[in-house]
């Protein structure tokens, strides 16, 4: 049995569905706590075991019987979250508890970390254990941080540990079932809605002299790929720790938001706005994942282009009625 927590979000539906697809494991239970009406939709197409509301989980712990592995995606992922208190509960002591409990069971325990934990690359993007240097730019950023520190603090001090533990690092992720997100989903999504009501999309002026507008960059990787190479490290043993999850190459919002009209067969219209204000000295203007130690963990699988990843997004998934994966 594998236990996957926000399971019915995007990352953690389509890890789902590479257990299902990929994998052959139809004995995966999914913990969530559903707040968009429509958010059930992720799971439709899945072979559950069961679900379970996030309040569920501990208790239901208590009794069952074997567990592969808990696979922990559950958090608050916004990067406007302005209550710590709300991200303290969610992003550290609900990850504190089920870290303790895979210890105490000898579990293997693969969690949610974040690229946003590197802020704005000052110290770069290097998945070594080397980060009380890092410095988050939001509260989100930080609780992933915080609780990165944290698991490196159990093992270097001997503390229990699961059997085997690794913190995911994903960059930037677009793709199927990420509708719910609102204002936090991908440029991508974003594009594609703009486009058919407008015409056109609105992107983020640059507001730093070394970057033109529409030229921020950041690694975009497509969610298919983001949940096979989280799946790896399910029946491959590394050594616990830190992985960087992206595709190691740096792209522009507007070669994102090209590919996106491109596929709906547009021309390319892109209008520039000034970035609200709660997101300027907050906002990552270039991201590039270091992959080297995903690469020596044994996962070797080419990720998507990004016109490819976007290809398959807007014609499989958001140009149908049933988007979902």
């Amino acid at each position: 049995m594998i236990v996957v927590t926000g399971g019915a979000g995007m990352i953690g539906s389509m890890i789902a569905w590479h257990l299902n697809q990929n994998l052959g494991r139809d004995d995966v239970v999914v913990v969530d706590r559903i707040e968009q009406p429509d958010q059930w939709q992720n799971m439709c197409h899945r072979r559950l075991a069961d679900y379970l509301d996030k309040d569920e989980l501990m208790p239901w712990l208590g009794h069952v019987g074997k567990v592969d592995a808990v696979i922990h995606m559950g958090a608050i992922s916004a990067t406007t979250e302005r209550d710590f208190n709300r991200l303290l509960e969610a992003n550290i002591r609900y990850s504190q508890n089920l870290w303790r409990w895979c210890a105490y069971q000898e579990v293997p325990f693969l969690y949610a970390s974040s690229a946003a934990t590197y802020g704005g690359g000052e110290a770069g993007y290097r998945d070594d254990h080397v980060i009380d240097n890092l410095r988050p730019l939001n509260g989100y950023g930080f609780s992933k941080q915080f609780f990165d520190q944290w698991a490196l603090r159990q093992q270097r001090e001997g503390a229990p540990c699961p059997p085997r533990w690794y913190g995911f690092k994903y960059f930037n992720v677009y793709g199927p079932n990420e509708y719910h997100k609102g204002r936090m989903a991908s440029v991508a999504f974003h594009t594609f809605n703009q486009v058919r009501e407008h015409g056109y999309m609105k992107l983020f002026r640059s507001h730093r002299p070394d970057f033109d507008h529409g030229m921020q960059m950041r690694d975009f990787v497509y969610v298919k790929d983001a949940a096979m190479a989280t799946g790896h490290f399910i029946d491959h043993a590394a050594e616990s720790g830190l992985y960087n999850i992206g595709t190691g190459k740096a792209r522009a919002f507007r070669d994102l938001a090209t590919a996106v009209m491109t596929n709906m067969d547009r021309e390319p219209n892109i209008e520039f706005i000034d970035m609200p204000e709660d997101l300027r000295g907050k906002y990552q203007y270039f991201t590039q994942a270091d992959i080297a130690k995903l690469k020596q963990a044994g996962y070797t699988r080419p990720f998507m282009e990004l016109e490819e990843g976007v290809a398959d997004y807007v014609r499989n998934y958001l140009s149908h009625d049933d988007s979902y994966c």
